[in-house]
């Protein structure tokens, strides 16, 4: 796990670099492509089935309320279609989880002056911490969707905003889960 987080680390850190390479591009119809790099922490509830034997879940019905760190970049593509990737690395701070951490593709719409309807496929590990602290990680795929609202698009005066809403609903494995979180990103 801390391989990973460094590996996570280290990437996010290229990121702004990246950024700035691919600002000025620009597509066949003069519309700038560029890479949108952003951050954000999130917090929310992860509750778990009972069933037994589903998807390498452990057979109990687990929940927890944690935080969540947020590491991505989108890309736009063309005209509101926007695709990217996300890290998130995720501390139970009650009930039964003690950490997830996952990666994930998105794609989305953007939306209004600012905001993005998004989708989003990956993969998750989660380690329970009511399960002891040798406890193996679980893991699977996770499906989400959910929507950042930026404030130029809440009424706000600004023609753009860096900041935005997030809310979002993901579940692990074959819908055994059910994960809503809700906090606020920013790009840079």
């Amino acid at each position: 796990m801390k391989t990973l987080l460094i590996s996570a680390a280290a990437a996010a850190s290229l990121i702004p670099a990246a950024a700035m390479a691919q600002s000025g591009q620009a597509d066949d119809a003069g519309a700038t492509r560029r890479l949108e790099p952003y951050v954000g922490v999130m917090g929310g509830v992860h509750n778990f089935d009972s069933e037994t034997g589903k998807e390498g879940i452990p057979p109990v019905g687990y929940k927890g309320r944690m935080v969540e760190g947020v590491a991505g970049v989108n890309y736009n593509v063309a005209g509101p279609l926007v695709v990217g990737v996300e890290g998130t690395a995720s501390k139970g701070v009650s009930g039964d989880i003690d950490w997830e951490y996952g990666v994930a593709g998105r794609a989305g719409v953007k939306a209004g002056k600012d905001s993005l309807i998004f989708g989003k496929v990956g993969y998750k590990w989660v380690n329970f911490d009511a399960l002891g602290p040798d406890s193996p990680d679980f893991h699977g795929t996770t499906y989400g969707a959910g929507v950042e609202l930026s404030p130029a698009d809440m009424g706000g005066s600004a023609q753009s905003s860096n900041i935005r809403l997030r809310v979002q609903a993901d579940t692990l494995g074959h819908f055994r889960s059910i994960r809503p979180m809700a906090g606020v990103v920013a790009k840079f």
